[in-house]
């Protein structure tokens, strides 16, 4: 029975890994389009008409491109750190051990994904922000990024980051006691 659950959770684990290399992949190639779409619209400003998604800042664009490229750049950073998130999710797969699970490596790598997630949050808050204020001034409303569930992320991998942190402790005290 144990040997059917262990492979399991291989499988399991296994999933995962293939699911975190498509969404790092596909953040990756967000942050690239953007990245992209912002050089075209650099040579050709009607291109800020149509950049990702179909995400229009041409008005934006045509009232002062510094406030474009501020705008940009958030979206980008946004992106590429989810990107970040889901590569540091791969290399925290690649060191689960399932015979020692609780290993300083993967609990710090955890508190780093609690981290990075938290400055996603910060990243939303700032382009919520700067949306805002860009209304305000210019009178264009670009879209603003959701950033709750970003800071409820980061909280609770922090929290199994010490759970892990706990665990390698008291697998090397029972190590130390057999």
């Amino acid at each position: 029975m144990e040997n059917k659950s262990k492979t399991r959770t291989e499988q399991i684990l296994m999933v995962l890994n293939v699911l975190a290399w498509v969404a790092f992949v596909g953040f990756m190639i967000e942050a690239g389009a953007i990245l992209v779409s912002f050089g075209v619209s650099w040579i050709k400003p009607e291109a800020a008409k149509k950049l990702y998604k179909g995400l229009d800042l041409e008005g934006l664009r045509q009232y002062s491109f510094w406030y474009y490229a501020g705008y940009v750049s958030l979206l980008v950073a946004f992106s590429a750190l989810k990107a970040w998130v889901w590569f540091m999710v791969i290399k925290t797969i690649s060191k689960i051990n399932l015979t020692s699970p609780f290993t300083m490596e993967v609990a710090k790598n955890l508190e780093n994904i609690s981290y990075v997630l938290f400055e996603i949050w910060i990243i939303a808050l700032l382009s919520t922000g700067h949306a805002e204020w860009l209304l305000k001034t210019t009178g264009e409303a670009p879209e603003s990024i959701e950033a709750g569930e970003f800071l409820f992320m980061a909280g609770l991998v922090f929290v199994i980051a010490q759970i892990f942190k706990r665990g390698v402790e008291m697998q090397a005290e029972n190590e130390l006691t057999v």
